[in-house]
């Protein structure tokens, strides 16, 4: 799989060729939104806005990028190889790009983060559990990010019924064609006041808890 990834990468022309596939692809499932009024209404009055969502359901956001544009999206993804084919698809649905992660560049990332937030330029995605897990944990810097930001936290899923699940840490997910697929956005959480490492787990903890229903467990 690695070298398989590597080669893919190697060619800019093939990942925009595979990235045509997959919005092609993923035209033929529908997606009913739900409760997405909320927070663009935030971003219209100038609020940051830090939507979260699970590592495993990205396949999903090639077409998720395209209808918030609008909104100036930008994303974290990890400087590993198959996070350099996620930048090249984030980026050819126009959507900028904070590249690092917990294990390298996170801190330039989330910095970068921060300052985007903070500037009004958009609103930004974090995928909470990546870039290697443990699937479904909410790791603290997402909460970071909202929390120097002054940004509120929207959890993003996608519900269905009707998918494959790759074999990899994440249980990766795939809609099948012509499935019926809802991308639910719940409740804002603001970032209340933290004073304490123990406030800040706490958050974290109610993040994660929040999230968990949503997970796609692996079979």
């Amino acid at each position: 799989m690695k070298q398989f990834i590597k080669k893919i990468t190697a060619s800019k022309a093939l990942v925009y060729l595979l990235y045509l596939f997959a919005r092609g692809y993923l035209l033929t499932v529908t997606i009913k939104i739900k409760n997405e009024k909320t927070w663009q209404d935030q971003i219209k009055k100038g609020d940051p806005i830090l939507i979260c969502m699970f590592h495993q359901q990205f396949f999903f956001i090639v077409r998720f990028f395209r209808k918030y544009l609008i909104h100036n999206p930008c994303i974290m993804i990890s400087r590993s190889r198959d996070g350099d084919i996620g930048t090249m698809a984030a980026k050819f649905s126009g959507c900028a790009v904070a590249r690092g992660s917990s294990s390298k560049g996170g801190k330039k990332a989330m910095t970068e983060m921060i300052e985007y937030l903070a500037s009004k330029k958009g609103f930004c995605i974090n995928l909470v559990d990546g870039p290697q897990g443990p699937i479904g944990v909410v790791k603290p810097g997402s909460i970071r990010i909202a929390q120097k930001a002054g940004a509120g936290i929207v959890p993003a899923y996608f519900i269905s019924n009707h998918i494959w699940q790759v074999n990899s840490w994440d249980g990766f997910v795939i809609p099948k064609p012509f499935s019926r697929v809802t991308l639910k956005f719940g409740e804002m959480i603001t970032m209340d006041s933290i004073q304490s490492e123990q406030e800040f787990e706490s958050m974290r903890l109610k993040v994660e808890t929040i999230m968990a229903p949503y997970l796609f467990r692996k079979n």
